[in-house]
C-alpha cells in the first residue's frame, strides 16, 4: 500500500468512476483499475460495489476513506511544513512589535522584506510588550520587538538588543506650559500623562521625577495616532518615542517639553527595545530573514525606506 493508491480510491470514491478518477488524477484508466484492484488485494475486502453504479464504497471501504484521507492530509500538512522550513517562496510569517519600533523599524522593513520575499503572508500585531510575551507563549507568534527590560532575567525567553529609541515628553502647540520661562518635572506633572504601557523601571523612574511612590497613566493606549491625537486636542502630556514623534515634530503639530532638572541620557526612560525569542524554538526561515533584516537596518547597514 502506498500514499498513490489512497489518493487513488479517494479520487474514485469523489467522481463514482474509474474513467473520471483516472482523468482528474492523470493517469489511463486500466492503470488506475489496477491500483484500485491492488490495494483490495492488499487489504483483502472489496472496497467498492461494482454492481452499484453509483460504485458506493463497501462498509470496509468506508474505514478506509476515513484513514485514507488523513493519511493524505498528514503527508500533504508535512511537505508543506518542510517546504516552509527550507524556501522562503511560500509560507507564513507571524510576529509582533510594540508602539516604539512600529514608528519607523518595524513598518520600513516590512516593505523590504516584501519586495524580497513576495509570497510570504504576514501578519503583525502591534501591541504592549505584556501581551505579546503572552502571545509568543501560546505560540501566536514567533518573536516580538519591544522593550526587552522585562525578559533579560527569564529563562524562557531569549533578547537580541538593538538600538534603544530616545523617550520625550510633547504637547499640543499652545499648552500653558509653553508660556512658562523655566519648566521643570513637578510642572508636568500637574497635567494628565499619556502614553503605551510603561515597564516597571521607566515607572519607577517617573514616579521618582515626580516625588510619589509610583505613577498610573491617566490614559494608557498602544497607538501612537490616537495618543497624539489626545495630546492635540487636550491639555495632556504625552510620553512617546523620539523616533515616533520626528515627522509631527517638524511640521508643527506636536512640541517637544524639555524641563531643566530632567536627568541629561535618562537611561530608564529610553525605549530599550530589543527581539524576543522563545528559548529552545526553532525559527522559521521567515522569522529568521525578518530578524536579520531589521537587525542589519537597525544597525544602519540597510536604509530606511524614507532615506532611499
Amino acid at each position: 500500500m502506498d500514499l498513490r493508491q489512497l489518493r487513488y480510491f479517494l479520487a474514485l470514491n469523489e467522481h463514482r468512476s474509474f474513467v473520471r478518477g483516472a482523468e482528474a488524477t492523470g493517469i489511463t484508466q486500466p492503470a488506475f483499475s489496477r491500483a484500485i484492484r491492488g490495494l483490495e488485494e492488499e487489504l483483502g475486502c472489496l472496497l467498492v460495489d461494482r454492481g452499484d453504479k453509483e460504485l458506493r464504497p463497501t462498509p470496509e471501504g468506508k474505514v478506509v476513506l476515513q484513514h485514507a484521507l488523513a493519511l493524505v492530509r498528514g503527508a500533504n500538512n508535512l511537505t508543506q511544513e518542510i517546504g516552509r522550513m527550507t524556501k522562503l517562496d511560500a509560507g507564513e510569517l507571524r510576529f509582533g512589535c510594540g508602539p516604539a519600533p512600529a514608528a519607523r523599524l518595524v513598518p520600513d522593513g516590512l516593505r523590504l522584506f516584501m519586495q524580497r520575499y513576495p509570497r510570504i503572508h504576514t501578519r503583525l500585531e502591534v501591541n504592549n510588550w505584556e501581551h505579546l510575551s503572552r502571545s509568543l507563549a501560546r505560540e501566536e507568534i514567533e518573536f516580538f520587538i519591544a522593550d526587552t527590560r522585562q525578559f533579560e532575567a527569564e529563562p524562557n525567553f531569549q533578547t537580541q538588543p538593538l538600538q534603544p529609541r530616545q523617550g520625550l515628553f510633547y504637547c499640543r502647540p499652545g499648552h500653558p506650559l509653553l508660556a512658562k520661562e523655566s519648566l521643570s518635572t513637578n510642572d508636568l506633572f500637574d497635567y494628565p500623562l499619556v502614553g503605551s504601557r510603561l515597564p516597571s523601571g521607566v515607572r519607577k523612574a517617573l514616579a521618582n521625577l515626580s516625588g510619589r511612590t509610583d505613577l498610573e497613566l491617566h490614559l494608557e493606549c498602544d497607538h501612537p495616532q490616537i495618543l497624539r491625537e489626545v495630546v492635540c486636542g487636550s491639555d495632556a502630556i504625552g510620553l512617546s518615542s523620539l523616533e515616533a514623534l520626528r515627522q509631527p515634530l517638524q511640521q508643527g503639530e506636536v512640541v517637544r517639553l524639555q524641563p531643566r532638572n530632567l536627568p541629561a541620557g535618562l537611561d530608564n526612560f529610553h525605549a530599550c527595545c530589543g527581539i524576543v525569542t522563545r528559548t529552545g524554538f526553532r525559527l522559521s526561515p521567515a522569522a529568521r530573514a525578518m530578524i536579520e533584516l531589521l537587525r542589519r537596518m537597525d544597525r544602519g547597514l540597510l536604509p530606511h525606506s524614507a532615506a532611499a
